[in-house]
């Protein structure tokens, strides 16, 4: 069953959907930090950037790892750790515009391997 769900790229939409409630989660702790400044740093706790990059690396090295497996392309791959890497980057910078701006540009380059990776596998 497992390895159904693998095959049809469960994985790689999995992580697409955790690429778009970073988006989301991004964009909410800038407006939410400029209107309610209780509530922005609610989301801006370091411990919930940290488990979310955890999540979107594990599930990137499965799900891309995998397509490499499958279809021998290495395309997603790179283009997904790119995006890896300028999340990751982002933890590193004070926060600010430019930590969403790269945050937000991370989690669509990641997004975008982990499509092109899904559509490969099909």
């Amino acid at each position: 069953m497992f390895q159904g769900a693998i095959r049809n790229g469960a994985i790689d939409r999995l992580a697409i959907g955790l690429s778009g409630l970073c988006l989301v989660h991004c964009i909410a702790s800038a407006v939410l930090l400029a209107v309610l400044a209780s509530a922005g740093g609610l989301l801006l706790d370091p411990m919930i950037h940290e488990v979310g990059m955890m999540l979107a690396l594990v599930l990137g090295i499965f799900g891309l790892g995998r397509g490499i497996r499958e279809h021998g392309f290495m395309l997603p791959a790179c283009i997904g750790s790119l995006g890896l890497g300028m999340m990751a980057g982002a933890l590193t910078l004070d926060h600010g515009g430019l930590t969403t701006v790269y945050s937000v540009m991370g989690v669509l380059i990641l997004a975008l391997g982990h499509d092109l990776n899904r559509r490969a596998v099909i």
